[in-house]
C-alpha cells in the first residue's frame, strides 16, 4: 500500500493526467485504486463519473477538502492497493496536509520555467521538513509533455536546475501523446482505445507501462511511513 501524492502548484502541469495515466496502468495489473480528488474543478472526478469499464478496483472520493483530506485517506487506505491524490494547481493548504499523509510525492514539471517555479514551491517545502524537523518524505519529478522529437532550451534548463537541487528526476519521461489528451475526450481507459482511432497507441500504451514500472519500483525500496499530521 502506498499514498501517492500528484503535486505542483501551477494549473497545467500534467498533475491529472498523470495521475490517470498511472491509476489506470495499475488498474489494468490487478490493483485496487482509491482516487481523491481535491482540486475544485474536478478533472479527474469528471473523467471517472463518465467513463467505461472496469469500475470494480477503483474507488473515487471527490469534493475532499483540507478539512477532510486526513480522514478520507485514513478510512480507504486499508481497503486499497494505493491512495491516490490529486492536488490543486494552486498554492492551498491541502499541499502540506497531503505531504503529511505521503509516503511518496510525484510533482510533474513540463518543460518551462512557470512550471519549474510551481514545481520549486513543492520542492521548497519538502526542504524545508528535512532541514527544520528532519522528516524527509521520498519525493521525484517527472517530467511530462515531452516532446518526443525535440529537446527544447527550457527543458534543458528544468533538467540542469533539478540536477543542481540533486532532485531525484524519473527516468521515463510522460511524452506529448495524442492518446493520452484522447482519454479525456473519450472518457476511457488507454488499453481499451481503439487503435484505428488514436495514432501511436501502442506508444502511447508503452510509455504508460514504463512510467507505472518505475513508480512501482520506487514503492518497493520505499520504507518511509506518514510522519507528520496536519490540524
Amino acid at each position: 500500500m502506498a499514498v501517492i501524492s500528484f503535486a505542483n502548484t501551477k494549473g497545467g502541469a500534467g498533475k491529472t493526467t498523470a495521475l490517470l495515466l498511472l491509476a489506470t496502468e495499475l488498474i489494468r495489473r490487478g490493483k485496487s485504486i482509491c482516487i481523491v480528488d481535491t482540486d475544485p474543478q474536478r478533472w479527474i472526478s469528471r473523467w471517472f463519473e463518465a467513463a467505461s469499464s472496469p469500475r470494480d478496483r477503483v474507488r473515487l472520493v471527490t469534493y475532499v477538502t483540507a478539512s477532510t483530506l486526513q480522514p478520507t485517506v485514513e478510512e480507504h487506505v486499508p481497503n486499497h492497493d494505493h491512495v491516490l491524490i490529486d492536488l490543486p494547481g494552486a498554492q492551498s493548504p491541502l499541499l502540506a496536509t497531503a505531504i503529511g499523509l505521503s509516503n511518496h510525492i510525484l510533482i510533474p514539471i513540463q518543460g518551462s520555467s512557470m512550471d519549474a517555479q510551481g514545481g520549486a514551491q513543492v520542492l521548497e517545502i519538502l526542504a524545508y521538513l528535512d532541514k527544520r524537523a528532519n522528516i524527509r518524505i521520498p519525493h521525484s519529478v517527472v517530467l511530462s509533455r515531452v516532446n518526443s522529437m525535440i529537446t527544447t532550451r527550457a527543458m534543458l534548463v528544468v533538467k540542469g536546475l533539478l540536477a543542481q537541487r540533486n532532485v531525484h528526476v524519473l527516468d521515463t519521461p510522460l511524452v506529448e501523446r495524442a492518446p493520452f489528451r484522447d482519454m479525456f475526450d473519450l472518457k476511457t481507459y488507454l488499453h481499451l482505445m481503439d487503435p484505428a482511432r488514436a495514432s501511436n497507441l501502442d506508444k502511447a500504451i508503452a510509455n504508460a507501462a514504463a512510467f507505472a514500472d518505475e513508480v512501482e519500483m520506487l514503492l518497493g525500496k520505499t520504507v518511509h511511513q506518514p510522519q507528520i499530521r496536519a490540524a
